[in-house]
């Protein structure tokens, strides 16, 4: 996992298919405040931006190539960090629906979800029971029933797809299987090392995020990729912040963003993405590490360049 020398890779993810309008009036989702958003973020600190489109009158997640084209290019110009374009989009959508972006624009990196899981968003009704828009209750509700399909085949397309543009993979790793499955995909040559691996702590259906969770998936990834791959986390919700702290010590990269949490600290909405870039460079700079330029970032995990995309 090394070849770091210290430096830690933040990753900012900006506004996901998550959470809802509703639930803080911080999320971003016109195409102003996405690219706004992420232009701070990586002011604020983070070399990567992983980004989701939104319907700008609704906030509902939008996986259109139409919906990314009109943020891509402000954000391409107001900074010089990563793009990486999703195509996990949503649990709804189909794989062919949710690769079209990253086809379309081929980003230095893209993400990919290595495994299907349920994925459970319901206990947030407890929580928020009024909502805007129509869309926000049903798309918590129906997650009681719901399996976010990322077949062997649908990782297949996606790789196949993608790959033949340059674009590398922030390779979402939900449960220790992911890991294995990612495994696979190397032992047939279907993807390059070093692998960008984002292992996913506390969602409903995947691993949690006691810290002997963390240390277990670390320990596998070691087991399996050895120097081969980059490690980085997230933690949902309130355990976005310690997470991170571990695995920054543990000579990790880390992701914050409002796509993975609303919060700044117990009890507080955080106002923007780059106020969560900000606390976790804090975390990283008092272990004695650094967060990483967007140029670093591509160096650490061999991209392609913000000048071979298409946009």
């Amino acid at each position: 996992m090394g070849g770091q020398n210290g430096k830690v890779i933040i990753t900012c993810a900006i506004t996901g298919s998550i959470h809802t309008p509703s639930m803080t009036p911080h999320l971003p989702v016109t195409p102003d405040e996405i690219a706004a958003e992420a232009i701070a973020a990586a002011e604020a600190g983070a070399a990567i931006l992983h980004l989701h489109a939104r319907d700008p009158e609704t906030g509902k997640p939008d996986q259109t190539p139409e919906g990314f084209a009109r943020f891509l290019p402000r954000i391409k110009q107001g900074t010089n960090a990563v793009v990486n374009i999703t195509t996990g989009g949503s649990p709804y959508m189909s794989v062919k629906e949710r690769v079209r972006p990253a086809a379309q624009f081929q980003p230095e990196v893209a993400s990919l979800n290595m495994g299907s899981m349920n994925f459970g968003l319901f206990p947030l009704l407890e929580k928020y029971k009024d909502f805007k828009h129509d869309w926000e209750r049903d798309h918590l509700e129906g997650s009681r029933d719901l399996v976010f399909r990322n077949s062997f085949k649908d990782i297949a397309y996606v790789l196949e797809t993608c790959y033949g543009h340059g674009t590398r993979f922030e390779f979402e790793c939900y449960d220790i299987s992911h890991l294995y499955n990612l495994a696979h995909f190397a032992d047939r040559g279907l993807v390059k090392p070093p692998f960008f691996v984002q292992s996913v702590f506390g969602l409903l259906g995947g691993i949690g995020p006691h810290p002997e969770d963390v240390l277990h998936m670390k320990r596998t990834a070691d087991r399996l990729f050895g120097d081969d791959y980059r490690w980085s986390v997230l933690g949902a919700g309130s355990n976005q912040f310690r997470i991170a702290a571990q695995a920054a010590a543990l000579g990790g990269n880390v992701r914050v963003g409002l796509e993975d949490s609303i919060w700044a600290g117990k009890g507080t909405l955080a106002t923007s993405n780059a106020v969560q870039v900000r606390k976790v460079r804090q975390i990283i700079e008092g272990l004695g590490l650094a967060a990483a330029t967007p140029d670093e970032a591509r160096e650490i995990l061999s991209l392609k360049g913000g000048d071979t995309v298409a946009f």
